[in-house]
């Protein structure tokens, strides 16, 4: 069930990787993680899929079905965002090959095209200067580091090194200030040892190093608990493909847990965001062997099952696993 060679280096997505807000509630982080999948601007994140064998997202939403032809399956990288800071979410790929980002611009489907990165990048683009609008931006692990460079639309071009070749790539908006985090998770020694997540909190330049989850684990940002701050957040796969997924969530509102067995290791990819637009994000996943998208509503604690897709597309909400 190969999707493509490129979607496979997402950092830990493995073989699973490799099928291929009301604002006062809400919050920035949350906001612009749903605003990247919310093509419509409904306030809730769009179920959307990008099929390999024609290069075309389909997306499921409230304003209805869009069908676009857009990137090509075995040299992009689904990179959704809001490019033109319309609230809406745009449809967007980096290409490995070219180092350039294509987007269409949801505000009036103008085509884009952006050089920044060079082949063997990882696309990691945010806002990271809090003006509502998706920044280009890449890390690329040289020498032993893990350098970021961003190509700001208010700060312009900014580099800086943050994390070690070996670490995983973990942005966020942490301290809730507005703008995305440097942030990176660290595995340990062993694939059972304790990972650690090192963030640069951008309101202050300050840093938090926090313990959390093991090396194997998979990076799903969110905010969880609707509190307008990233929480930390892992997905832990089980040693078969029939075990199930184990969510794990530290709520940064209260330092409390949130722990869910939810999943199939095998068969599903997670596709966390908020679908009902309650401002939290909604422990989800996509299932390839009936192409489902299956949510568990933060509003009501429901599971929600929604048939879009089919066997070996790839949900584009998975871009921002790591």
């Amino acid at each position: 069930m190969i999707m493509s060679n490129l979607f496979s280096k997402f950092g830990k997505l493995g073989i699973l990787a490799a099928l291929c807000l009301a604002l006062t509630v809400t919050g920035f982080g949350q906001l612009s993680l749903r605003n990247a999948m919310d093509g419509d601007g409904d306030g809730k994140a769009d179920y959307s899929v990008f099929r390999p064998e024609n290069n075309a997202w389909y997306i499921n939403s409230t304003g209805g079905i869009n069908i676009q032809v857009f990137g090509l399956s075995n040299t992009d990288y689904p990179s959704p965002g809001d490019f033109d800071g319309d609230g809406k979410g745009d449809i967007a790929v980096w290409r490995d090959t070219d180092g350039i980002w294509y987007w269409l611009n949801s505000s009036d489907s103008t085509f884009n095209a952006v050089a920044f990165g060079i082949s063997g990048d990882e696309p990691v683009g945010r806002d990271y200067d809090g003006d509502g609008t998706t920044d280009p931006a890449v890390v690329r692990r040289t020498g032993g580091n893990m350098i970021w460079y961003v190509l700001g639309s208010t700060d312009g071009f900014t580099s800086q090194q943050f994390g070690l070749s070996t670490d995983y790539t973990a942005p966020g908006d942490y301290d809730g200030d507005g703008k995305f985090d440097y942030a990176i998770q660290r595995p340990g020694e062993t694939a059972s040892s304790q990972a650690t997540f090192f963030i640069q909190r951008s309101s202050d330049g300050g840093f938090t190093i926090e313990p959390w989850g093991l090396s194997n684990d998979l990076v799903v940002p969110g905010d969880y608990d609707g509190d307008g701050k990233t929480d930390l957040a892992v997905l832990r796969e089980g040693e078969t493909p029939t075990d199930n997924l184990e969510w794990y969530v530290q709520r940064s509102s209260d330092l409390g847990l949130i722990a869910l067995i939810f999943g199939i290791t095998g068969d599903d990819l997670n596709v966390q965001n908020d679908y009902d637009g309650d401002g939290k994000t909604d422990i989800s996943v996509w299932r390839n062997s009936d192409g489902k998208f299956y949510v568990m509503r933060s509003t009501d604690a429901v599971l929600s099952v929604m048939q879009w897709g089919q066997g070996n597309d790839y949900p584009v909400a998975s871009y921002d696993t790591h």
